[in-house]
């Protein structure tokens, strides 16, 4: 754990870093892999100027070439977006208008979270998936014909879908192949990706449910429940996949990844990964100080939630502090120990972040919820999409009426020790240090009203303070040469 927030400069030097490299697609590829007269079309429709192309990393080394054709067939110049500030799944809107862009291209991977800012096009990254061997093994998964079964994917195999539904449709008549959607006005529609329709018209023309989720779709048979579906994974191990278990965590999964060319049942217990974040729902309860880490800026709706998150925290009787560092990671939350518990604001894809690294622990929004809105109850229901919490959100719930007489002591999990709700709200303003005995509705109680101030006025060093008329006036003398690890005068005797 220590190496994680500090290490030796020898470490830095000697360490290893395992890159996957990916050669130059050939020159006459590009425009199969890249659809460049398709970009260049959308280009000219809406009479951009300036287009921003961005690149996940394993993709930049087409970006030259990309952005090379671009220029030259269309009246655009071109601008790549190499590192984004966060997510590369994520369109980074603010990059682009950096730049002055009428529009993005956004390649490679992507969880099709809504953008509103700026036209956007998508261009998916063609894999190759050996379609035998993809649909023997969906035979050996499931043996029995009349299975419920919807197949899912990552986007970069999208344009080998149909020819898989239609090697399996005949012997599989209940088989659903999902769609990709977007939603909003300004997201190029191709053929591979669809508007975000209106589910009711559709479910009332074949009376079937309809699933919009993370930019898929699909129906499910009249009369029955997502519970009774199985679903089929093409694609490798990753956050897009982990993402569909968690949020569909009745369903049984079986994957297939076309790099390995093996398809498996997923053994990996999803009961036990729940009660992994129920874990940290449990020291969210007990945080007194919770820090808001803004992990997009491009996610339509983000302001709203944070807005929303802030007041639920506070009704709690919570203390919250807003962040934004881009891409996060350890030693960066390291350097705020008076944080209790973070609290992600991203892409669902992003939102589920392994904090098992991490000093304190990082939850999700629904996550902080739980935790903080007694009307919200920890049930199968998990949600990673933040958007769904709002008002008029499919798993919106309002927050509790804090009164002073409905005040609820519980104790926690963790520690053992009683905690009470909304104490922060009710009780004067408690003293620098730590613990006070305090007088509430006639019964002594114990308050704990720590925050990030109190934290720091309990730090033996508290930073650099002015300290005026305290320090004395002295003379400039010259001070040490050299650098922080080996000045030039250390091991010798002081003058």
């Amino acid at each position: 754990m220590a190496d994680a927030f500090s290490s030796s400069s020898e470490t830095v030097i000697q360490r290893v870093v395992d890159v996957k490299t990916k050669t130059n697609t050939p020159v006459d590829s590009l425009e199969e892999s890249y659809q460049i007269k398709e970009t260049c079309d959308f280009i000219r429709e809406r009479q951009c100027k300036k287009v921003a192309l961005q690149f996940p990393d394993e993709l930049l080394v087409d970006s030259v070439a990309v952005a090379a054709e671009i220029d030259r067939n269309s009246e655009a110049i071109a601008y790549i977006l190499g590192d984004t500030s966060y997510g590369s799944c994520c369109v980074d809107e603010v990059t682009a208008e950096h730049v002055g862009a009428d529009c993005i291209v956004h390649y490679g991977g992507t969880c099709l979270s809504p953008s509103t800012r700026l036209p956007l096009m998508y261009v998916f990254e063609r894999r190759a998936v050996d379609l035998e061997k993809c649909s023997s093994s969906f035979r050996e998964l499931y043996p029995d014909t009349q299975s419920l079964v919807i197949i899912l994917y990552d986007v970069n195999y999208v344009h080998a879908m149909n020819d898989l539904y239609t090697l399996l449709s005949q012997e599989y008549p209940n088989l659903v192949v999902s769609e990709l959607v977007v939603e909003g006005e300004q997201c190029h529609i191709h053929g591979w990706i669809k508007r975000h329709d209106d589910d009711t018209s559709m479910s009332e023309r074949d009376n079937s449910q309809v699933i919009c989720q993370f930019g898929r779709r699909f129906s499910l048979k009249s009369g029955s429940n997502i519970k009774d579906y199985k679903m089929f994974y093409v694609g490798q191990e990753g956050s897009t996949f982990t993402n569909f278990m968690m949020t569909w965590n009745r369903c049984s999964f079986s994957s297939f990844d076309p790099l390995t060319m093996t398809g498996r049942t997923e053994s990996v217990s999803i009961n036990r990964a729940l009660m992994k974040r129920y874990y940290a729902i449990e020291r969210a309860k007990d945080a007194n100080v919770v820090g808001i880490l803004v992990g997009t800026l491009g996610v339509a709706d983000y302001l709203t939630v944070i807005q929303q998150l802030k007041e639920t925290i506070h009704r709690a009787g919570k203390k919250s502090y807003m962040f934004a560092m881009g891409k996060l990671n350890v030693p960066k939350l390291a350097n705020f120990p008076e944080i209790d518990i973070f609290v992600l604001i991203a892409c669902p894809e992003n939102a589920l972040l392994d904090s098992s690294e991490f000093y304190k622990p990082v939850v999700t929004p629904f996550e902080m919820e739980v935790a903080c809105n007694k009307k919200r109850e920890w049930s199968e229901e998990y949600v990673t999409d933040f958007r769904h919490l709002l008002p008029g959100g499919r798993s919106h719930v309002p927050s509790a009426e804090q009164q002073e007489d409905d005040e609820e002591t519980d104790v926690s999990l963790i520690t053992g020790s009683l905690r009470s709700h909304n104490m922060l709200l009710s009780e004067p303003a408690a003293p620098s240090c730590g613990s006070s005995v305090v007088l509430r509705n006639q019964t002594l109680t114990v308050a704990n009203a720590n925050s990030a101030a109190s934290f720091l006025a309990e730090r033996s060093w508290q930073g650099l303070e002015q300290k005026l008329g305290e320090t004395p006036v002295v003379k400039a003398v010259k001070g040490r040469r050299g650098i922080a690890i080996a000045y030039e005068e250390e091991g010798t005797s002081a003058s």
